[in-house]
């Protein structure tokens, strides 16, 4: 997929908004599930490293007291 010529007006929010329409558009349905798995296995990693702060967090305190 070639993505298109930059244009200034994208830096607008209407403007992100039509490029992210454009894109939206010129992906496949592959393209789209993974994308959408690139953004669960984020969402894990995240969710696994709040829980982990969480962990260190309350050790911490349980050290202090």
């Amino acid at each position: 997929m070639k993505a298109p010529e930059p244009d200034w007006r994208w830096g607008t929010p209407e403007g992100s908004r039509e490029f992210d329409r454009l894109m939206d558009a010129r992906l496949s349905l592959r393209e789209k599930i993974q994308w959408l798995e690139a953004m669960e296995t984020l969402h894990e990693r995240f969710e696994q490293a709040r829980i982990k702060r969480l962990r260190e967090g309350n050790q911490a305190r349980a050290a202090d007291s």
